[in-house]
């Protein structure tokens, strides 16, 4: 399995009739049904045929487009990497110091060196002039070694900052009034994306069901992102008995990907660094905090995030809140 983090359609333009919203209750979710689907939004829309014991919906998942807007390393990423690494830009300058201090003595024993090669009285002196000079010279070469591995973390984590933020601030739809960054999903839900073709988002969606209440009491909701721009459509038996747990379904699979350009860009940059086929069907899982903590090739695994992540209400929520796992 590959790494994605070490490391994401169809078109139309966005409605701009509706503002998006910052803030989002989980317990104010509304069942999507009986929708209309307009070419400039992403919608679920619901169909539902009533008889007389069960119902019968259908869930379709619209998107829209934007244009790219260029990435730069925001100063939002930048203060993110010192609060991380706070003494890393003090480690930076003392090694850049120690190899100016040792390129001068360098300097200095190699003139004097060769004074000493060209008199042959100094000729005495010219092993101890070695010494020296090798030390300026070891001591330059281990505090560039030093810096260079200390500006390559840095960059790396610059790297990794960046995209997150750029993740943070991709749009996903709740429902048909709000629409609503990642970030705004902060402390509130751990995200998983599911990224690959219509059939793969399906069987995904199939092989969520027996989790569906035990990942939505651990915060889970799951963002289909459907790769060959055909739009997948869940379909749902819903009776008097299941209703419920239906209810809990469409809750688990209701955001929606808003500017999908902006998406499969994301994706794409992720899967360029983890040396994964752009057409290979990926998933995402982030932490509650929005950083990813695991990502992979094929259908998540559901039954691993039920027993790895802690439930996000109850007697556990406090205490285990930073047990997301690692950051990848």
């Amino acid at each position: 399995m590959a790494s994605l983090a070490n490391v994401p359609y169809i078109l139309g333009p966005p409605n701009t009739h509706h503002k998006p919203h910052n803030n989002i209750n989980n317990n104010n979710f509304k069942s999507l049904c009986r929708h209309f689907p307009f070419h400039r939004n992403i919608w679920w829309v619901s169909a539902t045929t009533v008889t007389p014991k069960r119902n019968s919906s259908t869930i379709t998942c619209f998107a829209a487009n934007k244009p790219s807007s260029s990435t730069e390393i925001s100063s939002t990423a930048r203060i993110r990497s010192e609060v991380l690494t706070p003494f890393r830009s003090v480690r930076m300058f003392f090694y850049l110091a120690f190899i100016a201090s040792g390129a001068l003595g360098g300097f200095i024993a190699t003139t004097q060196l060769i004074a000493a090669l060209t008199n042959s009285s100094k000729t005495a002196d010219i092993p101890e002039m070695l010494k020296g000079l090798g030390i300026d010279i070891g001591a330059v070469s281990l505090f560039a070694f030093l810096y260079y591995r200390e500006n390559n973390a840095k960059n790396l984590q610059m790297a990794r900052l960046s995209r997150e933020e750029s993740l943070s601030n991709l749009k996903l739809r709740v429902d048909q009034k709000r629409i609503i960054p990642v970030s705004s999903l902060r402390g509130i839900a751990r995200l998983v994306i599911c990224a690959g073709p219509a059939s793969f988002i399906l069987e995904s969606f199939r092989l969520s069901e027996p989790f569906t209440e035990s990942l939505l009491d651990r915060g889970v909701l799951v963002v289909p992102f459907p790769m060959d721009g055909s739009l997948p459509s869940f379909e749902i038996e819903e009776t008097e008995e299941t209703k419920e747990i239906t209810t809990k379904r469409k809750r688990l699979w209701q955001l929606a990907p808003v500017y999908t350009s902006e998406w499969s860009k994301w994706l794409a940059e992720q899967k360029k660094l983890a040396g994964v086929p752009s057409e290979s069907p990926v998933y995402l899982s982030l932490r509650l905090d929005g950083r990813v903590r695991g990502s992979g090739v094929g259908y998540p695994p559901w039954n691993a995030f039920v027993a790895q992540l802690p439930p996000v209400k109850g007697i556990w929520s406090g205490i285990l809140d930073g047990m997301d796992g690692r950051v990848l």
